[in-house]
């Protein structure tokens, strides 16, 4: 199996993310790790395509404007449309969104401030693939690192995720609680991550990259990954 992990102008988390699946690769799954640069029309033949976070293009215009349009994308849309699997972290959830790969829109944080800290994440969506998995009686402690990270849509867009199940995350207390007090960044009804109606492309805006080494002092984030792997595998 291949993973490509997109790097546009910008981009911070790219490093971090070849790190991570570098680290869940083993002899006998015969896995390997490649950077795609913006500019190539060539996936090279990666199975799973990684949007990582950061700042692309300095989130001018809005975030993931920009880099919706990079020449890559096209590569990238067409890879999701056949069925390929895709998963977009933070300013790559956000590039998703402006790809209208997944439903819905990041907007500017309640705060109006940059949060960065480690919160918890409840798996919410039993159908998708990348949650189901899960424990789904489990809070995971997964950093956040952003100022757009505000999920909203419209309410017919969140009345069909929501009856379509396609809600992958949710903010919520170290309990597993799903408050107002958890939801630090403002989103509708908790949300921190979605999938697409098909369920092979996944937006996030925790970085489980981020909580993946044991160095590190948290793992919940490797489990994450690790499902991830094995829908690929599947």
């Amino acid at each position: 199996m291949k993973v490509g992990v997109v790097v546009f102008p910008g981009s911070n988390c790219d490093q971090d993310a070849v790190d991570a699946f570098e680290l869940l690769a083993s002899p006998l799954s015969g896995q390997s790790v490649i950077k795609l640069w913006h500019k190539d029309h060539d996936l090279q033949g990666c199975d799973l395509i990684i949007l990582p976070g950061g700042f692309s293009y300095g989130d001018y215009l809005r975030t993931g404007a920009v880099a919706r349009f990079s020449p890559i994308m096209n590569e990238v849309i067409a890879h999701a449309n056949a069925g390929g699997y895709l998963m977009g972290i933070c300013n790559g959830f956000q590039i998703l969104a402006e790809a209208q790969l997944v439903p819905g829109v990041l907007l500017r944080n309640t705060s109006q401030q940059y949060i960065c800290k480690n919160i918890y994440l409840k798996p919410e969506s039993k159908s998708a693939l990348l949650t189901a998995g899960l424990d789904h009686n489990r809070a995971y402690k997964i950093p956040i690192a952003h100022g757009d990270g505000r999920y909203f849509a419209d309410a017919d867009t969140l009345a069909r995720i929501q009856d379509n199940d396609q809600v992958l995350f949710r903010y919520c207390d170290e309990t597993g609680a799903i408050t107002n007090e958890s939801n630090y960044n403002g989103s509708l009804v908790n949300i921190a991550g979605v999938c697409n109606e098909r369920r092979n492309v996944f937006g996030m805006m925790p970085h489980p990259e981020r909580a993946a080494d044991p160095s590190l002092g948290n793992t919940d984030g490797r489990l994450i990954l690790e499902q991830l792997l094995s829908v690929v595998l599947a």
